[in-house]
């Protein structure tokens, strides 16, 4: 899923790369590879489809599901190399379509519109919550797949919200992806909730890296939803 953030879907790609050369580079971290990928990916998928607000409902769904499997194609090949990397990561293949096909056909057309009208508090503590049931799940897991593909979605709705391309944001998203990895190293029991926060700080960093200089619009809304941000030139 390419969406409008230059840096944050160049970082995207490269991960991609990375994740599809894993068998010939070393499979050890290739769980945590495509967990992040999760994370980024259902990211740009609600910055793509911020329309939503305005399009709920059954009529929503089916537009979603029917663009489905566009995307699903990526997540086809990840599977793949996750079988290739060979019988200790065969496991990870099918969590890989269990996760995409629950987070594409049930997580994201049922979560999207209740999303976009929760305050940015409430995010923040779903955020919180969807960290804490990362940090329960073994990486590589469908549910833990799962909870990242949520997560993703979480933080973008999050950081729509708030200043775009503002310094003091930027260097604070900064400062939590350098301190939750930092943690991870240095406290490893805890990793597997840090890691994940880690990622998504450093996507919302790289997503305010996009915007620096661009004057970012807000959409409007009927019935009174909140807005979120939008981009210059999009529409």
């Amino acid at each position: 899923m390419r969406g409008e953030l230059r840096v944050l879907g160049v970082a995207h790609g490269l991960l991609l790369g990375l994740v599809l050369a894993s068998p010939m580079i070393g499979t050890e971290a290739l769980p945590w590879g495509v967990e992040a990928l999760f994370i980024i990916a259902a990211f740009q998928l609600r910055l793509a489809d911020r329309r939503w607000d305005v399009r709920a409902g059954l009529r929503g769904w089916g537009s979603h599901i029917r663009m489905a499997p566009s995307r699903l194609v990526p997540w086809a090949g990840t599977a793949v190399v996750a079988v290739i990397a060979g019988p200790g990561q065969a496991a990870l293949a099918g969590s890989i379509l269990t996760a995409v096909l629950l987070g594409e056909l049930l997580i994201y057309p049922a979560a999207a519109n209740l999303l976009g009208r929760l305050p940015r508090p409430g995010l923040a503590g779903l955020i919180i919550l969807l960290l804490i049931a990362c940090g329960l799940s073994e990486p590589g897991h469908a549910s833990r797949l799962t909870a990242a593909f949520a997560l993703g979605m979480s933080g973008c709705v999050f950081w729509m919200r708030g200043p775009d391309g503002e310094a003091r944001a930027t260097a604070l998203s900064a400062a939590s992806a350098a301190a939750a990895f930092l943690g991870a190293v240095y406290f490893p029991a805890a990793a597997p909730l840090l890691i994940p926060a880690g990622v998504l700080a450093t996507t919302i960093t790289l997503a305010h890296l996009s915007v620096i200089r661009r004057q970012p619009q807000h959409w409007r809304l009927r019935d009174g939803a909140r807005p979120v941000r939008s981009l210059p030139g999009r529409s």
